[in-house]
């Protein structure tokens, strides 16, 4: 029996949006739809997937939504204003009393818009930290630390914070920062991390793999992703630099974002033999490209700790690979990598260690390593952490 008050989710990213954002915004309103009326408010224009219409899947209201590419600072910021604007309105036509309104940090002011609403229409809210803003810009260098900017932001999340009901964190850091605002409190943090949505087993280094095959080198070191403004190319390919000499070690690089445009930008000048670039590869053939390298590179950049989460990390030990993470000691990812003996914590900064960690996980032994990352992403479990989201909006419409 489904309750009265019903769940609105907020998101810019939903599909048929191929981000990692759109997926798990939509596995989460699918799974709360099971018990509650769910409503989503989506910037992603288009066809929704079959599995994700019908009785019982959420009902999709299509914000308008123009996207600015990243690296156009303002048109982007114009553009996720206006988002905000658009959503903040349909919030107040959609929300009732007794209500929840979910959303998450992208972009960075649909939090502020999504708090504001709910606390007009008698709601609650909670929201899902990916990012921490202006931490993430601070980090990025795009903000100062005290700049007018900065200091604005922060005291606009104290309020939100003080408005918002739940903070679901995905990573363990992110207390300590999230604490350093004055409206937030430790009752209100939930720690749910994302999951694997690959199936944990380890998968061979086969010869006919496509992605492999046409490269003779023995020991693959594979970079896979979104690089965006808390990601370092200049340590990947520094440490490429210092190892294109060694033969039996290659780098193959697929991706998108700032970050990808600036790898290729190094490799057209350098034109390093060991660098290779495949084009953003087609979920249906993210396992295949996943088990093609020995070894995956996370590459941030310096004080990532608590402001980010590589969500692709869990999908690399899904398939049995060990990590060489660019990254402070106390971030979550580096916490899960030394607890659990799953690869290589680096430096930010850093390209002789890195290049290390390359030439010491191509000796290692790869069986008892695959083995341990398997065990470990078999408990990053999607099961559990839906269970843990619809625990947590049960919470909220029962508790006032």
């Amino acid at each position: 029996m489904q309750s009265q008050g019903k769940i609105v989710v907020a998101s810019q990213h939903y599909p048929p949006d191929p981000s990692t954002t759109a997926a798990i915004m939509a596995e989460i309103a699918c799974r709360v739809a099971v018990d509650h009326e769910v409503v989503v408010l989506s910037g992603s224009p288009g066809e929704l997937p079959a599995s994700q219409t019908g009785p019982g899947k959420p009902r999709v209201i299509a914000i308008k939504n123009r996207m600015a590419g990243k690296a156009a600072l303002v048109q982007r910021g114009l553009s996720e204003l206006l988002f905000a604007a658009r959503t903040f309105f349909a919030l107040i036509r959609e929300l009732r009393a007794g209500d929840v309104a979910l959303t998450v940090t992208a972009p960075f002011m649909l939090p502020y818009a999504v708090a504001v609403a709910a606390r007009l229409r008698g709601a609650r809210s909670a929201l899902i930290m990916h990012d921490l803003f202006p931490d993430v810009l601070v980090m990025a260098e795009i903000l100062k630390p005290g700049s007018l900017v900065t200091l604005t932001m922060r005291a606009a999340n104290s309020l939100m914070f003080r408005a918002l009901n739940a903070v679901i964190t995905i990573g363990r850091d992110a207390e300590r920062p999230l604490l350093s605002y004055s409206g937030m409190r430790r009752n209100k943090i939930r720690f749910i991390p994302n999951w694997a949505t690959l199936v944990p087993a380890a998968r061979p280094l086969a010869p006919d793999n496509p992605f492999r095959k046409a490269l003779s080198a023995r020991f693959i070191v594979g970079l896979s992703g979104n690089l965006g403004f808390t990601h370092d190319p200049e340590i990947v390919f520094e440490a490429a630099r210092l190892l294109k000499n060694e033969p039996d070690i290659h780098f193959l690089l697929s991706g998108w974002g700032i970050g990808f445009e600036r790898l290729k930008q190094l490799q057209a000048e350098a034109n390093l033999p060991n660098v290779s670039f495949v084009a953003r590869v087609a979920d249906a053939e993210l396992e295949a490209f996943l088990a093609a390298a020995n070894l995956w590179i996370i590459p941030y950049r310096k004080d990532v700790a608590g402001v980010s989460v590589p969500s692709r990390f869990y999908n690399l030990l899904a398939v049995g690979r060990p990590v060489a993470l660019v990254s402070e000691p106390e971030a979550e990812a580096a916490l899960t990598v030394v607890e659990n003996g799953l690869g290589w914590v680096v430096t930010p900064g850093r390209a002789d260690q890195l290049a290390d960690a390359i030439r010491a996980a191509s000796r290692c032994d790869a069986a008892a390593m695959a083995e341990r990352a398997v065990k470990a992403a078999a408990r990053f479990d999607r099961t559990t952490a839906m269970n843990a989201y619809a625990g947590l909006i049960d919470e909220l419409l029962r508790n006032p």
